[in-house]
Order: structure tokens, then sequence, then C-alpha cells
């Protein structure tokens, strides 16, 4: 690829990013064995005291260990080294349960939604007191829950997505204690109802943040705080480099960035100076330490990516260039290559 000094695929790989330790899996597993444990007393107590909304506390909590044992068994398949036709390894499998993890909520939520409008239509008897101190109980439960996730790894989406799970669940709680003293006090069964659907929409957002983050990823969007024209043009306004294309940012998990471009540069440059610098502005300023560039000089006779107008005889650049063009100086030409972008300029 590339006419005239090719100089290949040169990688800059950081190797120490990656997966959660076991001091994450064994938060996680304390805080699936306070979950499990409470879940099957709230059922029974939510059946006493006739509680939708408890038993719809015992519900999420059992979403809550499904998100908890989805975690843990998508942090070790993660550790499993890239090999054969998977090149990246099963990183990506945290990014599934954190999918799973986002629609289970909006799932539940909606359930949820049905039931607590038909209690606010046809209200239940409720027993406040029973309500109430399972309600407290819970809160303590899922305070520990929570205090332990918060210890693990939350920049890894896969935790991110348990960790949403049982703070909502601290939310609901909280919000069934509340209708719990107002039912004991006042006798306004309708609390119970109101409560659940304070809950609902705390679930909807999480679940939505959960599904919009995950499907950027598998989308291969670039990461929220990358820019990528803003990369491009400081890449191009970097000394020695002429244009540059093919430029790719995503995420290979939540954890992982990775960047691919090919960079030209001036007939006699220092290609390897030139890649080192790159590789240097992009881990400083992107925080990207995953990184492929390939850097050719860039012949006299090259107008642009895709040009029509190349010297016959000339070896095309390349067979068919995609994204947005830098170029270092300047440009009047707006289309770009094959009309799958536009050329920017960077310089005066």
């Amino acid at each position: 690829m590339g006419a005239g000094h090719g100089h290949g695929g040169s990688h800059g790989h950081d190797h120490t990013h990656g997966v959660t330790g076991d001091s994450d899996k064994r938060w996680l597993s304390i805080a699936l064995a306070l979950i499990v444990g409470f879940m099957s007393v709230e059922v029974v107590v939510g059946v006493m005291a006739g509680s939708l909304a408890l038993i719809s506390d015992a519900a999420h909590m059992l979403t809550d260990a499904v998100a908890i044992v989805l975690a843990l068994v998508a942090m070790r398949m993660a550790k499993r080294p890239a090999g054969g036709s998977y090149t990246y390894g099963l990183k990506r499998v945290e990014i599934l349960s954190a999918q799973v993890n986002g629609l289970s909520l909006i799932l539940l939520g909606a359930w949820l939604t049905v039931e607590a409008i038909e209690r606010l239509v046809e209200p239940h008897e409720v027993e406040g007191g029973l309500m109430l101190a399972t309600a407290l109980a819970g809160i303590a439960v899922n305070v520990a829950a929570t205090w332990c996730i918060s210890r693990a790894n939350r920049s890894s989406l896969n935790v991110e997505g348990a960790y949403q799970h049982i703070l909502n669940d601290l939310f609901a709680f909280i919000g069934t204690a509340v209708a719990a003293f107002v039912v004991l006090t006042t006798g306004f069964a309708r609390a119970d109802g109101i409560a659940t659907l304070v809950v609902v929409a705390l679930m909807f957002k999480a679940g939505y943040g959960l599904l919009r983050d995950s499907g950027r990823i598998f989308l291969e969007a670039a990461p929220a705080h990358v820019d990528p024209d803003l990369l491009g043009g400081r890449l191009a306004a970097e000394p020695g480099v002429r244009e540059i294309h093919d430029l790719h940012v995503w995420q290979i998990t939540s954890e992982e960035v990775a960047l691919s471009a090919h960079v030209l540069v001036g007939t006699g440059g220092d290609c390897h100076a030139v890649r080192r610098g790159l590789e240097d502005l992009v881990r400083r300023d992107f925080g990207i330490t995953h990184t492929t560039l390939q850097v050719d000089h860039r012949p006299d006779i090259l107008l642009h990516v895709g040009a029509r107008d190349v010297v016959p005889g000339a070896a095309a650049h390349c067979a068919d260039p995609h994204g947005p063009v830098h170029h270092a100086g300047p440009r009047t030409h707006e289309d770009g290559p094959h009309g799958h972008g536009t050329v920017r300029t960077t310089g005066p």
C-alpha cells in the first residue's frame, strides 16, 4: 500500500490495559453473596406484606445477581489470550454483558411500570410496618453491596453495568422505605405504586446509558472523549507530516482504545522519527496507547489520495481510501477521496 518508500505497520502498544484483576472478582463475589441472601428473604416478606414495591425490589435484586454473575463470567472469558480467529481474544464479552445488563434494566422497568399503574388504579392493602422494616434492612444490604462493587474497576463497562444494577436497587429500597412510612402513617396505599414508578425512571436512565455506551463500542465509534477531526488535524500539523488518511479510532473494549492511520511524509523525511512523534502525541494528549501507523513518503507526482489526475503509470496510492483526509498546508479541493469524506486542511 502506498507508492514510494513504505515503512509498513508500526505499532505502539501498552499491554498493561485490559481486564480487572482477582481483587475485582473478590469484591463482586462478596456483593453477590449479600444480594442472593437478602433476595431470598425479601420474596417471602414481600408476599406476606402484599407490597409490590418489595416484590419489585426482589425482582430487581434477581437481575442484580444475574448482572454480577455475567460480570464474573465475562471477566474470566476476557482473560483468555488472543488466538485463532479471535485476534482480540474475547474481550468484548464484557461489552455483551453490559448490553444484557442494560436491556434487563429496561425490560424489568417496563414490567414494573405496568404493575405500578395497576396498583395506582386499584390500590391493594399493604402491610406498612413489615414493608418498612424490610426496606430498611434492604438499604443496609445494598449499601454494603454497592460499596463492594465500587471498590472494583468501574472503568470497565462490564463492572459498571453490575454497579448500576446495585445502585438502582439501593434507590429502590430508599423509595420503598419512604412509601412504607407514608402507608404506615397515613394509610395512603398508592404510595407503594408511586415509589415503584420513581425507581422505574432511574432504571430506564441507567439501562439506556449502558445500551448507548456498549452500542457505541459495537458500532466501532470513536470514544466519547476523542474527536477524530481534532485528532486528525493534530496529527497532520506535526513536523514532517504531509497527509493523514484512513484514520480510524475505535474501542476494542471499554478500557482499550485503538488507532490506525496511513501517514504520508515529505520526500526525504524521517519516517521513523515521525511515527515516534505521532505515537507520543496520541498517548500524551488523547490517552491512546494501542496504535498502528503506516508511514510512507509522499511522491511529488501524487496530487491527493484517489485523485483522477495522477500521472499515468504512477502506482495507485490506496485502492479504496475512505474517511476524511487531513493535509498540512493550504488546500482548495473540498471533496474527499471517492466521495467518502472531506479533505481537511491544517496550517495557513
